[in-house]
């Protein structure tokens, strides 16, 4: 069995269609997403096409969509920065009643067992929740407290949107990076497993890409095509940003 982990797509239609004609190539057998689908530029049009895959799919939540669920329900997450409502509250509008329950059955995490790479765990931060954010620098000493009683042979998280592959201890842990939202050099980032573990990064039209999103009615449309599709931030600079959160 081949499997695609896509993680972090945030609403960004275009790099989902790129991502899914590279799997579909590929020759996946079953597509994982790993949270984050929402919230983004273009949420229904997103869960629309998810929904029409002709390739077999499994979802985890991740705390985007946990949070656009619970926005839809009248709760404000004090998670949320003020700066974000807005984006947060038109998403939730923008989404259906079946969009809200098809979100809100989705697991927080998922086991499967694949050829070539033994038993996989699938989370969207850590083991513990859906918010831990640790990246290739982090100290073995925390990476290995997020994922307590763990004994898959493989763990596949996302959240912090940087790719990486390392082994701590008898913890081998790969981000599957972000394939709406990167951190690093444009492009969708995603996973390829089985026989083995590829770290993928897929091309697409950034710039028709940025105009489709500057035509939506997201409220940071003009923001997402400048700053997450055409000029994402540097990994370099995500990195110190994530050590000086931790110090602060």
């Amino acid at each position: 069995m081949r499997v695609a982990a896509l993680y972090d797509v945030h609403g960004n239609l275009p790099a989902l269609e790129a991502v899914i004609a590279d799997a579909r190539a590929a020759g996946v057998d079953r597509i994982v997403f790993g949270g984050d689908v929402v919230p983004g530029p273009m949420p229904r049009e997103t869960i629309d096409r998810i929904r029409r895959l002709d390739i077999p799919t499994s979802f985890i939540h991740g705390n985007g969509d946990r949070e656009t669920v619970a926005w839809r329900r009248g709760v404000e997450s004090t998670a949320i920065p003020p700066q974000y409502h807005a984006v947060m509250q038109w998403v939730a509008q923008t989404l259906t009643d079946d969009d809200e329950r098809w979100l809100a059955g989705w697991p927080p995490g998922l086991r499967l067992a694949i050829s070539g790479c033994g038993d996989v765990l699938f989370c969207h931060a850590s083991a513990r929740n859906d918010t831990d954010i640790f990246t290739r620098l982090t100290e073995d000493d925390r990476v290995l407290s997020l994922f307590p009683g763990v004994d898959e042979d493989i763990i596949i998280c996302g959240h912090s949107h940087m790719q990486f592959d390392r082994t701590v201890g008898s913890l081998r842990v790969v981000n599957a990076g972000s394939v709406g939202m990167p951190f690093g050099e444009p492009g969708a980032y995603w996973l390829l497993l089985g026989p083995g573990v590829e770290l993928r990064r897929t091309n697409y039209d950034l710039e028709g890409a940025a105009a489709r999103i500057r035509a939506t009615a997201y409220p940071q449309a003009e923001e997402f095509a400048a700053r997450n599709v055409l000029q994402p931030p540097t990994e370099a600079a995500m990195l110190e940003a994530f050590s000086r959160a931790k110090t602060a």
